[in-house]
């Protein structure tokens, strides 16, 4: 009963978190936050470059100014505009995920109405050689302008929920027949589609108008200054209120992992949006010459850096060691086509085929060490031993590299990382002790590992399907699958 309790248990939590993971606006939200991180990356080498490498050339400040000339366009065309990029990337995937047949009409939604949203007049502060600075007049109100507190990284929160509801009311609008104009047979496709798409376009972008003239007029604010006093700024303080709400989510999103889910289902779609947001906040007050503040220590960089060494879980230690001393010839098969991949944080290989899914056992340590970085780099950060991460890096990047390049090449981060794998590789103990089976009295009996039963779909959802254990068998033997002394 305890079993079948287990399994019902387990098979409810993968339907569960499977729906919550393809709920179709988390989904898009997911898909368009993947299509814009090449542009963090990017800004996050121009930023690396522009600040930490271009300073040790020997030159005076005018040709240091000249020479960051390059880094300050890629962040001019990367952060500054991430949120307009990102409002018309969700609109895209928004319209695929719901297979609505005109997705470009979308992305124009999406964008129009973010902009639509924004204040119609900015506060612009002089610069130092403007004839119109004084001691009194220090900024401007300047009108027919857009705002890189908007449009970068302060916007994207806005631009996820514009977009969001702009083209969810789009899609729904032009579901309406009577609304569509049809030009007939003969006419261009994209022509047609255009047409079809007009009265639903104006409709929207009409509503969406009107909701901020209201805003204007009526309150003196606009949509965009509502969602980052009352949704964003929480959202952010609630994942730097300590390490907390990162490690819980990722518990879950491992925990999924272990159960055949891929663990994006769930961190992919709830925290790592906000903790993405936050490590570009960072990249572009680094960028600005600013300080980092300790509200933006827990981001992104901290998760792929120093808590995903060699993939979910942080696997790359159990690599290492069966390379080293285990003797199974399965394993050592298995380990050595993964070692490669691993070292990129690839580790799909490794996950379904020792397996490690389903084997609780085998769970524990995929699951607690990931928390256990997450917490002490967190604390590290706060303490001041390394430094805060400031640039978004590719979460392929190998270890101590990775780490070293998001802090701005603190050497301490990377001698941290090493120290992870280190403190790591105990727990591969555990990793071998029940993958190549526990020793009975005599050494006669031993536990076969677990056999992984490939999760069916079920519905909307996915349905996983507990595995079997192989029963205990006198003649399993051992020697050969001891590991090395």
């Amino acid at each position: 009963m305890a079993s079948d309790n287990g399994k019902s248990f387990l098979d409810k939590f993968a339907e569960v978190s499977a729906k919550v993971g393809n709920q179709v606006h988390l989904r898009s939200l997911r898909d368009a936050f993947a299509t814009i991180t090449p542009l963090y990356i990017l800004a996050g080498i121009a930023v690396l470059i522009n600040n930490v490498v271009f300073p040790l050339f020997p030159l005076d400040a005018a040709g240091l100014a000249n020479l960051q000339t390059w880094g300050s366009a890629i962040t001019l065309g990367t952060l500054n505009v991430s949120a307009i990029i990102l409002a018309g990337l969700i609109g895209y995937s928004l319209a695929k995920n719901k297979r609505f047949d005109n997705p470009l009409a979308c992305v124009v939604v999406a964008i129009s109405a973010f902009v639509i949203m924004m204040p119609q007049q900015i506060t612009a502060t002089l610069a130092a050689t403007s004839p119109l600075l004084t001691d009194k007049i220090t900024s401007a109100e300047v009108t027919g302008a857009l705002s890189t507190a908007n449009t970068g990284t302060n916007g994207l929160f806005s631009a996820i929920i514009i977009a969001l509801l702009s083209v969810s009311l789009f899609i729904k609008i032009s579901g309406v027949e009577k609304l569509k104009v049809k030009l007939g047979e003969g006419v261009p496709p994209a022509v047609s589609n255009s047409f079809n798409v007009m009265i639903p376009m104006l409709l929207n972008l009409a509503i969406f108008a009107l909701a901020a003239a209201l805003l204007a007029v009526c309150a003196g604010t606009d949509l965009c200054a509502i969602i980052s006093t009352c949704i964003s700024n929480p959202l952010k303080s609630i994942m730097n209120a300590g390490p907390w709400a990162v490690i819980l989510i990722y518990t879950l999103a491992n925990l999924l992992f272990c159960v055949g889910i891929h663990q994006s289902t769930i961190s992919g779609a709830t925290v790592e949006p906000i903790l993405t947001m936050l490590i570009v906040d960072n990249m572009a007050t680094f960028a600005a010459g600013g300080t980092i503040q300790p509200d933006h220590y827990m981001n992104m960089q901290i998760v792929n850096s120093f808590a995903l060494i060699g993939g979910s879980g942080c696997t790359l230690m159990l690599l290492l060691d069966t390379l080293l001393f285990s003797k199974n010839k399965a394993s050592e098969t298995v380990s050595k086509m993964a070692i490669l991949p691993g070292l990129f944080n690839i580790n799909e290989p490794v996950i379904y085929g020792y397996p490690i899914v389903y084997n609780l056992p085998l769970m524990i340590p995929f699951v607690l060490l990931p928390d256990l970085f997450i917490g002490i780099t967190y604390g590290l950060t706060c303490a001041g031993i390394i430094s805060p991460c400031i640039a978004q890096v590719p979460w392929t990047m190998p270890p101590v590299i990775n780490a070293l390049l998001a802090t701005g090449f603190d050497w301490r981060a990377g001698v941290w990382q090493a120290l992870e794998i280190v403190i790591g590789w105990p727990s591969t103990c555990l990793y071998e002790d029940f993958r190549e089976g526990n020793r009975q009295a005599g050494g006669s009996r031993r536990v076969e590992r677990l056999t992984f039963v490939p999760f069916t779909a079920a519905g909307a959802g996915t349905r996983c399907q507990c595995p079997q254990l192989s029963p205990l068998r006198k003649d399993a033997g051992g020697g050969n699958n001891s590991r090395k002394e």
